[in-house]
């Protein structure tokens, strides 16, 4: 496991082989002394004369989240990479897992490494993978041992590995069906160029399967990059109004064309921290997907709600619904309820699993009510941003 430290700054934050390294420092506060003297990224959770100048700049320096823990759990210094990372909350540290490697490598005065995995958020199965270093430092308090813990997120390379492996497994059956009807219709011109109906109509078809094929290879590379991309880690403050307005306009072409009413409504001035992008994305897959499996004369309805700290946004229409038998295997990659009816709506199989993994990634879950034959309502399930719910 490299968390990116120099030998000369594992030598200064950690253990020797002849002991633990003492640091000696004036009777003064260094952390205001430093804060007066340059801008200050992490934070020191109270006054800590056990901490000098020289490790708060290493230790703000590091590409890693970092935390430095006293006696007792209680937390000296959190930068502010080891917040976005999850496993700092309310200023105490989160997970049994966490706080038992802090104990132990406390109790044996050793340096020790794990590999743990956090819920990205309070929602869903998304999870990350953190490469954990807690190693033993002393303080000028001799009765107050330090454990300073090193944090890498290696769910990144890790998602990245498993998307290389089965990328050419998932999509190569998927992209033979319309190269292998591109070269029939090929063919088939041909051997009609002298019937000018018969070119024209087998031309449409030609154009109906090279756009397929070009939305399925779109897709694919959307689904690959949600896979290795993490949008918490980029999060930026997005208003779910815009998410509806900009899903819904994107959709509302193919929604005239089936002769579908889209609506919205519910709560208003709701924030999530992520991307804005994807969450667009997904919102407007749900839409589409509505709109391809609901009658003429019916009508599709986005909905937005808070409820205890979550936002939910609800897509439901009027449509066909969902077999009580697939509504588990709706998210899964290429599973399509009527082939035949996806083939026929230009559906990649791919839309849903798109949504569930952005969701999955902003640290919620996405839920689906079905009755077939009554319709369905998918329904987004978003932790809120905690500064809108700080302040209402």
């Amino acid at each position: 496991m490299n968390l990116g430290l120099s030998l000369s700054e594992q030598r200064a934050l950690t253990k020797g082989s002849s002991g633990v390294t003492p640091w000696l420092v004036p009777n003064i506060d260094p952390v205001a002394t430093w804060k007066r003297s340059r801008g200050f990224e992490g934070e020191a959770l109270e006054p800590a004369g056990e901490l000098p100048i020289s490790l708060i700049d290493s230790l703000t320096a590091l590409d890693v989240a970092t935390a430095v823990v006293g006696y007792g759990d209680r937390l000296l210094f959190v930068s502010e990479s080891a917040r976005a990372l999850g496993f700092v909350k309310q200023e105490r540290l989160f997970g049994e897992e966490m706080l038992s490697l802090v104990r132990q490598a406390r109790r044996g005065n050793e340096t020790l490494e794990a590999s743990i995995e956090m819920p990205r958020g309070p929602l869903g199965s998304g999870r990350r993978e953190l490469a954990v270093r807690a190693a033993p430092i002393q303080s000028v308090n001799p009765t107050d041992s330090l454990v300073l813990l090193l944090v890498q997120d290696e769910s990144e390379s890790r998602l990245l590995d498993a998307v290389r492996r089965d990328f050419v497994v998932n999509v190569s059956h998927e992209l033979k069906t319309p190269i292998g009807a591109l070269m029939l219709l090929a063919e088939a011109v041909m051997s009609a160029k002298d019937e000018p109906d018969s070119v024209e109509k087998f031309a449409a078809s030609m154009q109906r399967e090279a756009q397929r094929l070009s939305n399925l290879v779109q897709e694919i590379i959307d689904l690959s990059r949600l896979q290795v991309n993490d949008p918490l880690a980029r999060a930026t403050l997005v208003e779910v109004d815009d998410v509806v307005a900009d899903a819904m306009d994107r959709s509302r072409t193919s929604a005239q064309a089936s002769e579908i009413v889209l609506v919205s409504g519910g709560t208003q001035g709701l924030k999530i921290l992520g991307d804005r992008e994807q969450l667009s994305k997904a919102l407007r897959n749900l839409i589409d997907n509505a709109i391809s499996y609901s009658p003429p004369k019916t009508r599709v309805a986005v909905g937005v709600k808070r409820e205890d700290g979550i936002v939910e946004i609800s897509v439901t229409d009027q449509g066909i619904g969902i077999p009580q038998d697939a509504i588990d295997r709706v998210f899964e990659r290429f599973y399509r309820i009527d082939p035949a009816r996806s083939r026929l709506t230009g559906g990649t199989g791919l839309g849903l699993s798109i949504v569930k993994h952005v969701v999955a990634n902003h640290g919620g879950e996405v839920k689906v009510w079905s009755v077939e034959g009554s319709g369905s309502t998918f329904t987004l399930r978003l932790p809120i941003a905690e500064t809108q719910e700080a302040t209402s």
